[in-house]
């Protein structure tokens, strides 16, 4: 009897690795980096005309920030890309991002998201792993 329960519960195992193994990376889930690429080429001229955000982005070297966000987001989704950018709190430092900016950006990603065509889940898997920028980028 344990000899049985001793293979059951190696199956189990084996079963479980293997369910876990055909589970998409949430890179995969975003289209890989064509996805990515699509998602950040439409996010950024939304960025450039959103009344609430816009200014923002005045002066910036928008074909850098295309780059280090291509590269963050596939870092992020666990892609095999490096992050080639500044620390993000250095990088906002002294720029004054309140939480409605902060908010502003994040509806224009899930319009590109949406207009990507990816599911709902799979934006809040994202959306959830950026979260944490939250802090370094809205400073007091």
């Amino acid at each position: 009897m344990k000899l049985i329960s001793s293979v059951l519960l190696v199956a189990a195992a084996l079963a479980s690795q293997a369910a876990r193994a055909a589970d998409p990376t949430l890179f995969d889930q975003l289209g890989g980096k064509p996805g990515i690429v699509k998602i950040v080429d439409t996010l950024l001229p939304k960025l450039q005309s959103d009344p609430r955000i816009r200014a923002s982005f005045d002066g910036i070297d928008m074909h850098n920030l295309s780059l280090r966000l291509k590269e963050q987001i596939c870092v992020v989704a666990n892609g095999p890309c490096t992050y080639r950018g500044k620390d993000m709190k250095l990088i906002h430092d002294g720029l004054h991002i309140t939480d409605a900016h902060f908010n502003a950006l994040v509806e224009d990603l899930q319009d590109a998201m949406d207009e990507s065509g990816l599911s709902p889940a799979v934006q809040n898997r994202l959306l959830a792993r950026l979260a944490p920028m939250h802090r370094d980028v809205v400073q007091p």
